[in-house]
């Protein structure tokens, strides 16, 4: 082999050898795959500031069905007809004050009648029982307390030749009941329950005297279901008696009424 064919196959050599190493630099910097296929993207290879995946969360149908209410909240007409109103809504004509001692004032608001509290019972007389009978009737009034722990309303009316009380709220704020039956007040006798009542809300109230049953509601809840027969009917002994026969009180609480009616039963 003469000098020159050597110097040209070196050089051929070397250029060939050059082309590889820069096919293997381009290779190792490239960002696709030794196949030339992308890589798919996960969630470990996703660069950042890729806009986040978007999931679809179906959220169940709102009910159309109104919220259940107790049978207190709503005060709708009373039921009924040849109801009369006992209360004008601006004076105390056909009331008067009980004389409890120690009571609270007894005022007009706002077509209200107000109890304060007192030391111990508030309350008012209806004067005007001429044409209340004994029996055969329904009394019914709204109620809301103000302030206070104990009942906002103690109903007293006529049952036959006796008389008793419907106690709202009474013994801490809770209890309801008749006081009294055979002798028994309204925490232990078979009409005693206990329900939450809210201030300043108010509670439709109603009894209703036949000759054979006493009832009475708090707003469509039935509260007491009295079989008359063989049963001795009285007020609480003490100073509840001055509401007979016909009356409403608070004790050391300030009660306010409206709507008080009565209605004689066909």
């Amino acid at each position: 082999m003469n000098k020159s064919v050597g110097v040209g196959i070196l050089l051929i050599a070397t250029l060939a050898a050059g082309c590889a190493r820069n096919k293997t630099e381009i290779a190792a910097a490239s960002p696709q795959s030794a196949a030339g296929v992308s890589a798919p993207v996960t969630a470990e290879t996703k660069p950042t500031g890729a806009a986040p995946s978007t999931t679809v969360v179906t959220q169940p149908a709102k009910s159309t069905e109104p919220a259940e209410t107790e049978p207190y909240a709503e005060l709708p007409p009373l039921e009924g007809d040849n109801w009369q109103l006992l209360f004008d809504g601006v004076s105390l004509d056909g009331w008067r004050i009980t004389d409890f001692a120690g009571h609270g004032a007894v005022e007009v608001k706002n077509g209200l009648l107000v109890l304060e509290m007192g030391a111990m019972l508030t309350g008012v007389n209806l004067v005007k029982t001429n044409d209340i009978p004994c029996w055969d009737y329904e009394l019914a009034l709204d109620a809301m307390k103000l302030a206070g722990q104990d009942f906002f309303c103690g109903l007293t009316f006529v049952v036959g030749d006796s008389c008793c009380s419907f106690i709202v709220g009474g013994w801490g704020g809770g209890l309801v009941g008749i006081s009294s039956i055979d002798g028994n007040d309204a925490s232990m006798n078979e009409t005693t329950k206990y329900k939450a009542f809210e201030a300043n809300k108010w509670y439709r109230i109603r009894v209703r005297v036949t000759r054979s049953k006493l009832e009475a509601w708090i707003g469509k809840e039935k509260m007491a279901d009295v079989e008359l027969e063989g049963k001795r009917i009285t007020v609480r002994p003490g100073e509840i008696e001055e509401n007979q026969p016909f009356g409403i009180c608070t004790y050391q609480t300030t009660g306010a009424f409206r709507n008080i009616q009565w209605r004689k039963l066909k």
